[in-house]
């Protein structure tokens, strides 16, 4: 049994108990042992490569919890989850390093809050089962709760309480949800389980898939977030520090799609079947809408936010067409958008920690003052408009050419093509109009004459905040030159996980009682339990 999971996922938390064992006062040493930590962690990640077999999960480790129960601690990576936790650990000492002069003030708690961010954020990308996932999901809110509210700006605990309301009214329903499968999944098998493999294979009545669905999708909703439950995430940017927009917008923003990809639409195809169609509209109103808002913000923080909202709304479209090149495109969005986004918040960062404004009315012509940080600012400008050659340009392309090409045989349900053309057309309006503000940004910023006195006294970017923003260019070139590196790993996963949705859909929802997939809808629940054992992907064997 492989432990390389159980290390990564835990390793931050010996972080946290050296930084804790380290006086208050010693601020240099936390940052050190931070840093130090997120590094290593990093550099073990990496470890997950050796030998990656996209097409099923790997390095799977199963421990009691409460077996009585049927908890288990049940970790596993395969292609979809595979480069979001690499993002995660990639980012971590990227944001501490950028906080050396950013935070000042209860450093000790800082690193302590950052790293338990971590290990939750880790834990849920490769959990296995739903109680386990619920309680990482769960732990990711309190840091990041007070990672805004202490460290933020004028009105930070207005957003942070504002951000943990609405996280937590979409997180009971879904706990609500998996209780009520835990149930069932007892009365189909005879067996108490939160396992994946055992609620991914749970049939149910057509009801029961479509409030199960709704509460499942409006928790990962309001974390993508889709329009109209996205009013959080402008507030919760404007008022974190640097280091927790990037944070959020680079990793904490993946959840809300990522859960839809791996639980809310292999659980409940029925329920799909019936609103995905809405949930494609809503998806394409965020690319237009985001688009617009972001337009109208004198706020440069504001304004980067917004142009989130727009950019989510490609990643919950692709995945809602069900087609391969569509979905494959919206998991390449979410790692072009957490490359960068949280580039241009880290920008953001640079230009604040010197003027203490965000108001794009304040600044024209840093160019002149400035001229390498404007390079930096410019390429992560053009990565996230979408430019051939950098990070944004695949994600978009392919899910736009998904939506395009959709056809009623790519998964079998005609509903979701019907309006696919249009669809399609209104996202490529919509790069057209990231391009508009986006550039506008720029040009109000960095170009124009130095009018501002204030301006004038600026300095370029240090070797620090270079050595920040070094790794974030290279992956901004590396996702826009060489995609097949990551959708080599993220192809065979997609196509499993659709030929799984598929199968699950064309053995119908139940009837009557709850059923196993592969089970006679009249078997019993001892009959069903016997028909549904079968080989699991999740339980395959770990790769060497």
């Amino acid at each position: 049994m492989s432990m390389i999971l159980p290390i990564i996922t835990l390793l931050p938390l010996l972080g946290v108990l050296l930084c804790l064992a380290v006086p208050r006062e010693e601020a240099g040493l936390h940052r050190g042992i931070g840093i130090g930590v997120a590094l290593t962690t990093f550099l073990v990640s990496l470890l997950v490569l050796s030998g990656f077999d996209p097409a099923q999960m790997n390095h799977v480790v199963k421990w009691d919890w409460a077996a009585s129960l049927g908890i288990h601690f049940h970790l596993g990576i395969d292609g979809i989850s595979l480069w979001l936790v690499l993002l995660t650990t990639f980012l971590m000492p990227v944001v501490l390093l950028s906080t050396v002069s950013a935070i000042t003030e209860k450093v000790r708690e800082f690193i302590v809050a950052v790293l338990v961010l971590e290990t939750g954020m880790l834990g849920a990308f490769l959990a296995l089962d739903l109680f386990v996932f619920y309680v990482f999901w769960e732990v990711m809110l309190i840091p990041m709760y007070f990672i805004i509210g202490i460290w933020g700006g004028e009105r930070r605990l207005y957003a942070a309480i504002k951000f943990v309301l609405y996280t937590m009214v979409g997180s009971l329903l879904m706990l609500i949800a998996i209780l009520y499968m835990y149930i069932k999944a007892h009365e189909a098998t005879g067996q108490w389980s939160f396992a994946y493999d055992t609620m991914r294979n749970l049939i149910l009545t057509p009801n029961e898939q479509l409030y199960l669905f709704i509460a499942f999708a409006l928790a990962f909703c309001i974390k993508v977030p889709l329009f109209p439950l996205h009013t959080w995430l402008p507030d919760a940017h404007v008022e974190a520090p640097t280091a927790g927009s990037v944070i959020l917008a680079s990793v904490l923003l993946k959840f809300g799609s990522y859960g839809l990809l791996r639980y809310a639409i292999p659980f409940f195809p029925s329920a799909v079947a019936q609103c995905a169609p809405y949930l494609q509209w809503l998806a394409v109103i965020g690319v237009i809408y985001g688009s617009l808002v972001a337009f109208a913000q004198p706020d440069i923080k504001k304004l980067i936010a917004y142009s989130s909202v727009a950019h989510m709304g490609f990643v919950v479209l692709g995945l809602f067409m069900l087609n391969p090149r569509a979905v494959n495109g919206a998991i390449y969005q979410m790692l072009a958008h957490g490359i960068s986004t949280g580039g241009l918040f880290l920008s953001v960062g640079v230009i604040y920690e010197r003027r203490h404004t965000r108001r794009l009315d304040e600044f024209g012509g840093l160019w002149q003052r400035m001229p390498y940080f404007a390079v930096t600012l410019l390429i992560f400008t053009m990565a996230s408009v979408g430019l051939p050659g950098l990070s944004g340009f695949v994600g978009e392309f392919l899910v736009i050419l998904g939506t395009f090409s959709a056809t009623r045989d790519s998964i079998g349900i005609p509903a979701l093509v019907e309006h696919a053309k249009l669809l399609g057309a209104l996202c490529a309006v919509g790069v057209v109009l990231g391009a508009v503000y986006m550039l506008w940004l720029f040009q109000r910023a960095m170009l124009g004459p130095l009018q501002n006195p204030l301006n004038k006294k600026l300095h370029d970017m240090t070797l620090r905040e270079g050595l920040v923003m070094l790794p974030m260019l290279v992956m901004a070139f590396w996702l826009g030159i060489y995609p097949s590196t990551f959708l080599s790993d993220i192809d065979p996963a997609v196509a499993r996980t659709l030929a799984a949705f598929k199968e699950k859909n064309a053995a119908g929802p139940a009837t009557d009682a709850p059923r196993m997939l592969g089970a006679s809808s009249d078997a019993k629940p001892a009959e069903a339990k016997a028909a549904a054992v079968h080989p699991s992907a999740h339980d395959a064997p770990t790769a060497k």
